[in-house]
């Protein structure tokens, strides 16, 4: 498999598990749709295994890097301020594209057997902001609540840099965990082909085509409305703003979004966006280090803005609720306000019941979308990905952070044989001779 390229091993994990759930489903094979199944659980399974220590100490590492970048305010406000502005272009595009297809007019889905989603702190604003502080702190850690473990990991790091030198141990401590966690998930990224040969194959045999008839607009929607997030609007903020070729951004990028459309995991795909955002396009590590595991818990364009826009409109047709300017304000609001909800991991349910609640539809229109869930997920991760890939290159672009010889040159291989050689300190060089690591802190 070496002699393959890890973008290419993805690409055939995706063949073969889409042919191997088409016949699993036509044949009705069930052994074949059951070892599908359980091969992507197990997949997804060892994944969220390093997600609280992963994002607990990514976090704590990240915000203590700070103190070692100069002009870390301006690049922290700069990174908030993009995270901003594409998340409100996203919305504006998918309340354009909802307002254009009407995604619900027409649809005849009984709504009888629909239930309310009242999810335990994300029902109302009031929910979530009580929701981010811990009751306790195990608990954050053993229900995994992502969220509350950004909060611990922002305040922790926030108090080791004004501690200063006697924090050190404890920094080195979590350097050390975050080090050793990344290596450990890097090898199961490594088993990617395989995990996503087993998650589309179990789509493909669970729902087919089948699911997606009563709500094909909706579905249609949502991948044309990523679709323009991640041909229009980044490829024009990359060209004009960050003035580097879309082109080639993506042909770099390509495997952290590759690896995001098959996992659904932000979270799970940060390691791999790290490497890919500093090994393939250029950007300064010490910043990386702040702002990828920032994006992998706050900036999701397809899961924060395409989806919770789309999905609104959806449900205000299907129950017949009319929605005014001052809906389609409020949605863009919490699109840019609420993002951080769906905190890398939860998918998009905690972020459309947040915004059904602030909008008063109802919450049974939740029930009515958690069956295409999964299928819609797939695009969503993989834009939010590119959109935290997308704002380091911005930002670093216009603070003189980004290589652009890195970026420019043929894509580096991410196999472990060079990680490897590069964490032993021989001097793995890429296209200008920069010495590379396996993963930054």
């Amino acid at each position: 498999m070496k002699r393959f390229s890890f973008s290419l091993q993805l690409l055939l994990g995706l063949v073969v598990g889409a042919a191997l759930g088409f016949v699993a489903r036509a044949g009705e094979v069930v052994w074949l749709a059951d070892t599908l199944t359980e091969v992507g659980k197990i997949f997804v399974q060892l994944l969220k295994l390093a997600v609280p220590p992963l994002v607990f100490t990514a976090v704590v590492v990240s915000v203590a890097n700070l103190r070692n970048v100069s002009g870390a305010a301006r690049l922290a406000g700069k990174t908030l301020m993009w995270f901003m502005i594409t998340s409100l272009a996203s919305v504006a595009a998918a309340i354009g594209l909802g307002l254009l297809i009407n995604p619900g007019r027409g649809v005849t889905i009984s709504t009888e057997g629909a239930k309310a989603v009242d999810l335990e702190g994300a029902g109302t604003w009031v929910d979530f902001l009580t929701g981010i502080v811990p009751i306790n702190i195990v608990t954050a850690f053993t229900e995994l609540n992502v969220l509350q473990i950004v909060f611990l990991g922002v305040v922790l790091g926030a108090a080791a840099m004004a501690v200063g030198e006697k924090a050190e141990p404890f920094l080195n401590l979590s350097r050390s965990v975050l080090e050793l966690v990344q290596k450990a998930l890097w090898w199961v990224i490594r088993l990617a082909p395989i995990g996503t040969a087993g998650l589309i194959g179990k789509s493909v045999a669970t729902y087919g085509w089948d699911l997606l008839a009563p709500l094909a607009k909706l579905s249609a929607g949502v991948y044309i409305g990523c679709a323009v997030v991640l041909l229009v609007i980044y490829p024009v903020a990359l060209s004009l703003v960050g003035r580097v070729s879309p082109l080639t951004f993506y042909r770099n990028a390509w495997p952290a979004i590759e690896l995001a459309f098959v996992s659904r995991s932000s979270v799970g795909t940060m390691p791999l966006t790290q490497r890919v955002t500093t090994e393939r396009l250029g950007v300064d590590r010490d910043y990386a280090s702040f702002a990828v595991p920032f994006g992998a818990t706050t900036k999701m364009d397809g899961c924060a803005a395409v989806y919770p826009a789309l999905a609104a409109i959806f449900v205000a047709q299907v129950f017949d609720l009319p929605l005014d300017l001052g809906h389609y304000l409020l949605i863009a609001f919490v699109s840019v306000v609420g993002s951080a909800a769906t905190a890398g991991l939860t998918g998009a349910i905690v972020m459309l019941t947040l915004t059904l609640s602030t909008l008063g539809l109802p919450l049974e229109g939740v029930g009515l979308l958690l069956a295409i869930d999964p299928i819609l997920d797939m695009i969503r991760t993989a834009t939010n990905v590119t959109g935290q890939m997308v704002v380091p290159v911005l930002v670093g672009r216009s603070e003189g952070r980004l290589d652009e010889a890195v970026f420019n040159a043929p894509p580096q291989p991410l196999d472990e044989t060079t990680a490897e050689r590069a964490e032993a300190g021989a001097g793995e060089t890429g296209g200008t001779g920069r010495e590379r690591e396996l993963v930054s802190a």
